[in-house]
């Protein structure tokens, strides 16, 4: 659904809306979008359907990650390295149906990959590509690579604050 289908935020809606937003771009401020897309691209290194993105850009990261396809790379790579199996996906995915069946397989490789649910991302706040929802989805990505990190995963994954929606 785009966004000029969609019916304006009003009252509580708004204001969370507009603090997700802030809260995005203090991320992108600090370079978290950037620490994820090298971070990835550096996981995904050889892979070249994955690993190329134009910019650190909002729009940019969406268009990126929304299939799920690069997630579900990202993440089989990851569950490898522990001797997890890998999670199935589609590399295309023609439609919403697809890709929500691709991020549903992601979260379900971070939770073998021992993150909480309470971490992981929801399909619409990375398909829809809103900017304030989108902050959800760079949340997982840097909890992922702080999991990732712990476990002495072969590629450090480079962000430092911990993103927050309150901060």
């Amino acid at each position: 659904m785009s966004d000029a289908s969609r019916a304006k935020k009003s009252g509580i809606g708004y204001q969370i809306e507009q603090k997700m937003e802030t809260s995005y771009d203090q991320l992108e401020q600090d370079g978290t979008p950037e620490a994820i897309r090298t971070w990835i691209q550096a996981v995904l290194s050889g892979d070249d359907e994955g690993a190329s993105v134009k910019s650190n850009k909002q729009r940019d990261l969406h268009e990126w990650l929304k299939s799920g396809s690069v997630l579900c790379k990202l993440i089989n790579k990851l569950l490898a390295s522990i001797g997890q199996p890998p999670v199935s996906f589609k590399k295309k995915a023609p439609n919403t149906f697809a890709a929500f069946g691709n991020i549903e397989n992601f979260n379900n490789g971070c939770m073998a990959y021992g993150m909480k649910k309470e971490s992981l991302v929801q399909s619409v706040d990375l398909w829809e590509g809103r900017k304030g929802p989108f902050v959800n989805v760079i949340n997982t990505l840097h909890s992922l690579g702080m999991k990732a990190n712990e476990g002495g995963f072969q590629v450090t994954y480079l962000g430092v604050k911990a993103p927050t929606l309150d901060s």
